[in-house]
């Protein structure tokens, strides 16, 4: 029986004046576009995985909100895979924050070779894999169910770029 994989990544939102966005990420080797994530390496959490995983294949630093639903499914050797995530925030002083297309890394270039921020939308259209849109549909909802999206639109004047300091 094979072992069971474990990766983490995460659902990396922001604020713009037209709505919410999200990071997508492009993998040549399966051509595909999804959430960045990645395996978790020995004597690693899977929260310090998911954070250094999003900064490995997006460039961006990032904290951990609250955990979203975990997929499951196997991998392209056919081993279970189980992959947890969390939504997160860019920190504060990232050009992301100010509406910058985020460089991709060149240690990054050989997994991920695009990367895009995308209104949640979008985000669902171009997702390869349907296990991606059931996570983004339960960041929707926590945000639509949070106070966060209250506070973001008292707290950011508009155009001015959104910096998410309670979490």
């Amino acid at each position: 029986m094979s072992a069971k994989v474990r990766a983490s990544g995460g659902v990396v939102w922001r604020r713009v004046p037209a709505g919410i966005e999200v990071v997508l990420v492009h993998r040549p080797a399966y051509d595909d576009w999804a959430l960045p994530k990645g395996k978790v390496e020995q004597r690693e959490t899977d929260e310090d995985a998911a954070l250094r995983e999003v900064r490995e294949e997006t460039g961006l630093s990032c904290r951990l909100g609250p955990e979203l639903p975990s997929t499951t499914y196997r991998d392209a050797e056919g081993r279970p895979k189980v992959v947890r995530y969390w939504a997160m925030t860019v920190l504060p002083g990232t050009g992301a924050i100010a509406n910058v297309q985020p460089e991709l890394l060149p240690e990054a270039k050989d997994e991920v070779d695009d990367l895009l921020w995308a209104p949640l939308d979008e985000a669902r259209q171009r997702f390869t894999y349907a296990r991606d849109v059931v996570v983004l549909d339960a960041f929707e909802d926590y945000v639509s169910r949070s106070n966060v999206r209250r506070q973001e639109v008292n707290d950011a004047a508009e155009g001015e770029p959104q910096r998410d300091e309670a979490h």
